[in-house]
């Protein structure tokens, strides 16, 4: 996910499937992902999740069902997501929207260790 040409990443599309909860984003590069609401309120760039240091991060559980209410862009540099449980403090810079697309599959695995290992379980999927 490092970028060779030191260029950030600037999408050309941002869609919300409000039925599917999935965000789907696509940047100049080419490169398309999709990420489901919960995927990115588990991982929101906010204090609130990810504390204000190492070690401060807050394990977020019971997000399955929820959802994107609001998209409102920041700047010509990121978004800011509102979702239907009232957390709506994280700016997702498109840098960040990059790096959680291209690493998709490992962040999801290892949240999905840390709610195991802390005695949660996922109430779908």
């Amino acid at each position: 996910m490092n970028r060779s040409d030191h260029q950030p990443p600037v999408p050309t599309e941002l869609r919300y499937e409000k039925d599917e909860r999935i965000l789907h984003i696509r940047f100049q590069s080419g490169e398309e992902y999709s990420l489901s609401a919960e995927y990115l309120r588990v991982h929101s760039p906010s204090a609130e999740v990810r504390g204000h240091g190492p070690g401060q991060e807050v394990l977020q559980v019971g997000k399955e069902n929820v959802a994107i209410e609001t998209i409102e862009p920041v700047g010509n540099y990121a978004v800011r997501l509102c979702f239907d449980d009232g957390h709506d403090t994280g700016l997702y810079s498109w840098e960040e929207l990059y790096r959680l697309g291209g690493g998709q599959e490992d962040l999801w695995q290892d949240y999905l260790d840390r709610l195991a290992a802390a005695g949660h379980r996922r109430s779908k999927g």
